[in-house]
C-alpha cells in the first residue's frame, strides 16, 4: 500500500482502506466520553465508592482531552502524525485495560480520566491531519471526513447503548475491556498507514506555551462544568474550599471564577506565543491560525454542532430514564433513528459535495437540527407513543451528520498542509469545548427549572434551539464557496 504523486506534487492515499482505523480509533474515543453515564451506578457500587465520585471521573476524563488537545496536535509535528496516533492508541489502551481492573475509584481515575485523555488527545488531531493531507481534492476530503465524523457522531450517540447493553448483559468492566480489544485491532489496521514527510525543519516543542494553553482551558471548561451544580448567575449553593466557605449562597457563581482564571491563563498564552513568534521561534500555535475569517466561521459553527449534539443527547437520554422510566439500553434504542440519521448523512458526504457548495451544506444541517428539535417539542409528551420521537430524532441525525462533516472539511481546508498540525488541534479543542458547554449547559437549565412533568426537559432543549439557530447565523455568513489550498 503506497502513496502515490499527483501532476501537482501532492501525496494522495490510495483508498479508504487507510482511513477505516482512523474512522474507529474516532468512534471509540467518542464511546468513551458517553458509555460511562450508564454504568455509574453499577461501577460506584462496585468500586465503593459514590456516583460523585465516579462524575469526578468523568469529568477529568474531559478536561484532560479537552486541555491537552493543542499539545498533542504540535507533538504530532514533531513525532510524526503516526507516531503520535500510535502512540496515543497505546496510551489509550494501557488506560482502558488499567479502568477494567480498577479495585477502587483512583486506578479508574489513572485509567480512564487521565491515560485515556491524554490517549485521545494524542490519537484524534492525527485523524484529521492525515485525512487533510492525504486527499488534496476537498470533494474527496469531505468523503472521508464524512467517514470519520460519522464514525464519531455513531460512537457519541451510540456509546450509552452499548455500554448498556455490556454492562447489563456481563459487567461494566466488560465495556473498558471491548475498548482494549478495540484499540487492538486499530493498532493492527494501522500498521501500513503513510505519513507523507512533513515540508520544512521539524519544529521545536514550546512547553510554557503548552502548560499556559492546557491551564487555561483547564479552569475554562472545569468552570463550564460547575454551572450543573452552582448555575450560571447566581450559586445556588456555598462554594467551599476545604471547609472555608469562598463564595456564599447567593453570591455570583464560581463558574466565573473558574472560567476567568482560565481567561488570564489563555491571555497570557496570546502574549507568549505573540512574544515566542516576534523572537523568530516555534510557538506552539500561531496567531495566523485566529487571522482566518472562513476558519474562525467555522470553527464556530464546530462549537454549536457539538454543544448541540451533546446537550441534546444529555437532555433527551433523561428525560427518557427520569420520565419516561426507560432503562439504559431501552434509552439507547430510543436514540436509534439520530444514530442511523447522523451515519446516513456522513455516508452521503461525498455525494453532497459533489452537488453543493461546503456553506449550504452547514446551512442545511442547521436548518433540519432545528427543525428536528422543534418536532420533538412537537410532539413528545409524558404520554405519547414511541414513535412520537422518530421524526425529530431522525431529522436531528441528518441535520447533524450533514453538517458536522462540512464544517471539519472547511476548517482543515481553510490552512496549507504545513499548517494542518496547529489547526487540527485547535479545530479539537473547541468541539471539546462545545461538548462541554452542551451538556453543562443542558444539566442546568434542567436543575434551574423545577417545573413539573417534562416542561424543564423542554426548556433545556429550547434552549439548545436557540443556540442550533445561532448556528445557522454563523453558517450563513460563510463564503458561498471554499477556497482549495
Amino acid at each position: 500500500m503506497t502513496t502515490s504523486a499527483s501532476k501537482s506534487g501532492a501525496l494522495t492515499a490510495p483508498g479508504s482502506s487507510m482511513v477505516w482505523p482512523l474512522a474507529l480509533a474516532q468512534f471509540i474515543a467518542s464511546f468513551a466520553a458517553t458509555n460511562m453515564n450508564v454504568a455509574i451506578s453499577a461501577i460506584a457500587e462496585d468500586l465503593n465508592t459514590t456516583v460523585f465520585g465516579l462524575q469526578t471521573a468523568i469529568t477529568l476524563f474531559t478536561l484532560t482531552m479537552a486541555s491537552l488537545m493543542i499539545p498533542g496536535s504540535k507533538l504530532s509535528d514533531i513525532l510524526g502524525r503516526k507516531a503520535c496516533f500510535m502512540g496515543g492508541l497505546i496510551v489509550y489502551g494501557i488506560g482502558a485495560l488499567l479502568a477494567a481492573l480498577a479495585p477502587g475509584l483512583g486506578l479508574m481515575i489513572l485509567g480512564y480520566s487521565v491515560l485515556e485523555g491524554v490517549g485521545s488527545a494524542l490519537m484524534i488531531p492525527p485523524i484529521y491531519i492525515l485525512v487533510t493531507v492525504w486527499f488534496s481534492d476537498l470533494k474527496t476530503r469531505a468523503k472521508y471526513f464524512g467517514l470519520v465524523s460519522g464514525a464519531g457522531g455513531l460512537g457519541a450517540a451510540a456509546g450509552p447503548l452499548i455500554g448498556g447493553v455490556v454492562t447489563t448483559a456481563i459487567s461494566w468492566r466488560a465495556s473498558f475491556l471491548l475498548q482494549v480489544i478495540v484499540v487492538g485491532v486499530i493498532i493492527v489496521l494501522a500498521r501500513k498507514i503513510i505519513d507523507p514527510p512533513r515540508e520544512g525543519a521539524r519544529p521545536s516543542f514550546d512547553v510554557l506555551g503548552a502548560v499556559l494553553s492546557a491551564v487555561g482551558l483547564f479552569f475554562v471548561v472545569l468552570g463550564i462544568l460547575q454551572s450543573r451544580t452552582y448555575g450560571w448567575l447566581g450559586a445556588r449553593e456555598d462554594f467551599t474550599i476545604g471547609n472555608t466557605v469562598v463564595i456564599p449562597k447567593g453570591g455570583i457563581s464560581p463558574v466565573w471564577l473558574f472560567v476567568g482564571i482560565g481567561a488570564l491563563f489563555l491571555l497570557w498564552f496570546f502574549l507568549h506565543i505573540r512574544s515566542v513568534e516576534r523572537a523568530g521561534r516555534d510557538p506552539l500555535l500561531h496567531l495566523r491560525m485566529f487571522g482566518n475569517r472562513v476558519a474562525n466561521l467555522g470553527l464556530g459553527t464546530q462549537t454549536v454542532q457539538w454543544l448541540v449534539m451533546q446537550g441534546s443527547f444529555f437532555v433527551i437520554s433523561v428525560y427518557l430514564q427520569e420520565v419516561r422510566g426507560f432503562n439504559a439500553i431501552e434509552t439507547g434504542l430510543m436514540l436509534t433513528p439520530t444514530t442511523v440519521g447522523i451515519l446516513g448523512a456522513s455516508l452521503a458526504a461525498e455525494r453532497f459535495a459533489k452537488r453543493h457548495p461546503q456553506r449550504w451544506l452547514v446551512v442545511a444541517g442547521f436548518l433540519l437540527t432545528t427543525l428536528g428539535m422543534g418536532l420533538l417539542l412537537a410532539l413528545v409528551r409524558e404520554d405519547s407513543g414511541i414513535f412520537s420521537f422518530v421524526p425529530g430524532l431522525l431529522i436531528m441525525g441528518i441535520g447533524l451528520g450533514t453538517m458536522l462533516t462540512s464544517s471539519v472539511n472547511i476548517v482543515q481546508s481553510s490552512f496549507p498542509d504545513s499548517d494542518q498540525g496547529e489547526i487540527s488541534g485547535l479545530s479539537r479543542s473547541v468541539s471539546n469545548l462545545g461538548s462541554s458547554l452542551g451538556t453543562a449547559l443542558a444539566g442546568s437549565v434542567l436543575v434551574a427549572a423545577a417545573l413539573p412533568g417534562g416542561q424543564s426537559f423542554a426548556l433545556a432543549l429550547g434552549t439548545l434551539a436557540a443556540f442550533s439557530v445561532v448556528g445557522l447565523i454563523l453558517a450563513f455568513l460563510l463564503p458561498g464557496r471554499t477556497a482549495k489550498v
